[in-house]
């Protein structure tokens, strides 16, 4: 049964050899396709990719939900498994897809746990792991709907859970980290504002971030894994505060 591995890059030479490297069980031998559309890379992402066989497309930047569908709907297999340039599959993971994949009947789509690497930590608490992510997909059943940095896949149809996981090696280092939370900071605040979030307001800007670092650090356990835990949730708790203040910066600009 083909399978089609669709990803977005973007200057992704560091992450991409070992992304394609973990899915070549799934595409050799003419079992499978790699897509890959590119927004303009201008480092080695597209050697490496046609040195594993991928079928490449160049297209701007739509934004993120818009740019993964068309990656998808370049997809010619039954199943369609999308992927982040930073994410790879374990290798106990390919068998168990080829097998959900025989026993599919109805399901439409099947959810993988992820597991998140900070600073070279696997990070198993404080609500980052199992962390599921609906990624596998029969071709046409669902699509990617935008919701800021972060944009899910919605299916219509019954959809099963594997057990074994994705690698996701987002933040190797501090400034790589915080160069993403700027960013996706900002994303949010778009989403933030579309909720009705346009004030300032010290609940968001101070409250929630204490609130937010209290809950995944004590009660969720994230003091269990170590200094790692101990920056990623403070970090995060950093940009929940960012994200209310650019939402309130957002709409005053509008006003004006």
């Amino acid at each position: 049964m083909k399978i089609s591995v669709a990803l977005i890059t973007l200057n992704e030479e560091v992450n991409l050899p070992r992304t394609l490297e973990s899915v070549k069980p799934l595409v050799r031998d003419g079992q499978g396709e790699i897509i890959i559309v590119d927004s303009g890379s201008t480092d080695r992402t597209l050697e490496i990719a046609r040195s594993f066989g991928a079928k490449i497309f160049s297209e701007p930047w739509k934004g993120f939900a818009a740019q993964k569908n068309s990656a998808m709907e370049k997809a010619s297999g039954e199943w369609v498994l999308q992927l982040d340039a930073d994410e790879a599959l374990e290798a106990e993971l390919i068998l168990e897809l080829h097998h959900a994949l025989e026993q599919s009947g109805n399901c439409v789509g099947y959810w993988i746990p992820r597991k998140n690497y900070f600073l070279g930590r696997w990070i198993k608490h404080g609500g980052f792991y199992p962390d599921p992510k609906l990624r596998l997909i029969r071709r046409g059943a669902g699509k990617f709907e935008e919701y800021g940095a972060h944009p899910t896949i919605k299916v219509e149809g019954a959809t099963g859970r594997l057990k074994h996981a994705l690698i996701h090696n987002a933040y190797p280092d501090l400034s790589g980290y915080i160069d993403h939370m700027n960013s996706y900071s900002s994303s949010g605040a778009e989403v933030a504002v579309g909720k009705g979030h346009r004030g300032f307001s010290l609940l968001n800007i101070v409250v929630r971030p204490k609130l937010t670092f209290l809950y995944n650090y004590i009660f969720r356990l994230g003091f269990l894994d170590g200094r790692e835990g101990f920056l990623l949730h403070m970090y995060h708790a950093v940009y929940v505060s960012w994200k209310y203040a650019k939402a309130w910066e957002l709409s005053r600009n509008r006003r004006s």
